[in-house]
């Protein structure tokens, strides 16, 4: 009976369809992927053990440099977010009677950090929306009990969040080496507003060991 021959097949594999298709994935994610933007003040927080990581959104953040110098923005995102700016910067235009124009109060929505007093506001707003990305601000007034600015903000801020669809969070992220009554004036302000709750922004260091969070993170990262 003759034998059957069976054709030999090289075993080589054609990789060329393989790194055609881990280029194309590698662009996608380039393309698609968001970096975080520099922040505009440098601000060292101090350390802590805490294992919440606390929400961006719908929150405003209000910074204390090392000099004491005090600054805030809105984070707003939701398919509303852009009118609330808008209901903050036109509350603060008609409350402190500046005179701002349509212009200007459009570019605050673009402003990365407000660190002015009312008075130098209209001037900030007229700069380029790059510069102000750039230009160094002195900082909101906060030291003078009668005349602290940053009660308007928060009071401005807390209306155009009352429609209750989203819960208006604020954080406070002050320097290591920043100056007490800075931040004396800056809780001083949110109790003005009657806001006695807020989040203390910190950077994250390893639990002790044989602690109950060491555990929880251990646990964590085998995926338990």
């Amino acid at each position: 009976m003759p034998s059957v021959k069976i054709p030999r097949k090289s075993t080589d594999t054609d990789m060329t369809p393989f790194v055609d298709i881990a280029f194309l994935i590698l662009s996608f994610f380039i393309m698609a992927t968001k970096f975080k933007p520099e922040e505009p003040i440098k601000v060292e927080t101090p350390s802590s053990v805490s294992s919440a990581i606390l929400k961006e959104e719908n929150a405003m953040l209000i910074t204390i440099d090392p000099e004491g110098s005090v600054f805030l923005n809105v984070n707003a995102i939701n398919d509303n977010g852009k009118e609330k700016l808008s209901k903050i910067i036109r509350g603060i235009n008609t409350t402190r009677n500046l005179g701002l124009t349509d212009q200007e109060m459009e570019r605050f929505k673009q402003a990365p950090i407000i660190g002015v007093s009312f008075n130098g506001l209209k001037q900030l707003l007229n700069l380029p929306v790059d510069q102000l990305k750039t230009v160094k601000q002195p900082g909101i007034p906060v030291l003078d009990t009668l005349n602290n600015e940053l009660i308007w903000w928060i009071d401005e801020t807390k209306k155009a969040f009352a429609d209750g669809r989203s819960k208006l969070l604020y954080f406070i992220k002050g320097d290591n080496n920043a100056k007490y009554p800075s931040f004396e004036a800056v809780i001083a302000a949110l109790r003005k507003n009657e806001e006695f709750k807020y989040n203390l922004i910190t950077a994250q260091e390893g639990a002790p060991e044989g602690s109950e969070l060491a555990r929880i993170r251990r646990e964590e990262k085998s995926g338990k």
